[in-house]
């Protein structure tokens, strides 16, 4: 009977990953124990019959001893959106990652790296000739103040290279904009934008998005662990189903069940009143894409630029959840939340 380890489970990639590992145990012979490093108690892991481990994931030693006997590691606890520095990614984010590399060297559990696509970089994502983002895409250059893609990156090239030394087994996969019930950045913050009834469409609002569903990057990874090959490999997970930005909204509405008003905006006219911009991107984005640029306003005029080609080659990865279904469940989920505080 196969155990794993999630870190970050009450979170929105992490709770995904335990109803999904738990789904594999009701379609299996074999079944998945799910076991959870918390802080705290939780209600929503206990009434799920997972086994919570108090700990820390800064602290190596709760970590290390949380992790023994476990035949996998998740790894998804991470700072998104901090308020602070450098230091404040740093300390979670990569010091975090190492005290995962100790856990699973200690086990000999295989270690799933929750990474991102912020690690390719602003130069990365849109290449020239419209060439989709793969995983041999050179890494870019990171600004300064990109502190969570630098410590995204910095994590990743932690786990990688213990892969390769021999002194584990991981593999990590590289989400774009997650979305989902549990999620408390993304879906919030739009949801917030449209419930004050105005909905911003940047050239009509044709273009693809850069999102995926919270489930769908479940998936992905518990079939990357399950993967032999998989091993010291990255995976984009990253376009699940094409949506423009119009149908994102128009979707979103139907979650919240109320008429949202489209307001056009000239492409020349977004990329001249940054001003404007900024304030959608700060929204949207909980203040990590704050610098405006043209490669801002790209995010909402331009194709979702990755592929995850790899993932559904290598890994057999056929994503379950369609926008249609999931984008109102996800608003849906917000909106019961935001009234019952």
């Amino acid at each position: 009977m196969p155990t794993a380890l999630v870190t970050g489970a009450t979170g929105l990639v992490g709770s995904h990953i335990v109803e999904r590992l738990q789904s594999e145990a009701q379609s299996h012979s074999s079944e998945w124990t799910v076991r959870a490093l918390v802080r705290s108690p939780s209600s929503w892991l206990e009434s799920r019959g997972v086994e919570c481990v108090q700990g820390d994931v800064m602290d190596r030693a709760s970590f290390v001893r949380a992790a023994r006997r476990v035949d996998a590691i998740f790894h998804t606890a991470a700072a998104i959106t901090q308020h602070g520095g450098w230091e404040t990614y740093r300390s979670l984010n990569v010091d975090g990652t190492a005290n995962a590399i100790a856990a699973a060297e200690s086990s000999g559990a295989r270690l799933l790296q929750l990474s991102s696509v912020a690690v390719y970089g602003p130069t990365g994502r849109y290449r020239a000739a419209g060439e989709k983002t793969d995983e041999t895409t050179p890494l870019g250059p990171l600004p300064e103040r990109a502190y969570y893609a630098r410590s995204k990156r910095e994590s990743e090239e932690l786990v990688l290279g213990a892969h390769a030394a021999g002194r584990i087994w991981a593999t990590a996969v590289r989400p774009d904009v997650i979305y989902g019930p549990r999620d408390r950045q993304f879906v919030p913050r739009i949801g917030r934008l449209l419930s004050r009834g105005v909905a911003p469409l940047i050239a009509g609002g044709t273009s693809t998005l850069a999102i995926v569903h919270a489930a769908n990057v479940a998936d992905g990874a518990v079939r990357a662990v399950l993967h032999d090959d998989a091993g010291g490999q990255t995976y984009n997970l990253a376009n699940d189903y094409d949506v423009t930005v119009r149908e994102f909204f128009a979707l979103a509405m139907e979650g919240l069940g109320r008429r949202v008003r489209f307001v056009r905006i000239p492409e020349s006219v977004a990329r001249g009143a940054f001003a404007v911009v900024r304030g959608f991107f700060k929204l949207a984005t909980g203040g990590r894409m704050s610098v405006v640029s043209n490669a801002s306003v790209a995010m909402l005029t331009e194709n979702n630029p990755f592929t995850s080609e790899r993932a559904r080659r290598e890994l057999g990865w056929i994503p379950l959840v369609h926008p249609r279904e999931g984008i109102p469940e996800a608003f849906r989920w917000w909106k019961q939340c935001a009234t019952h505080r």
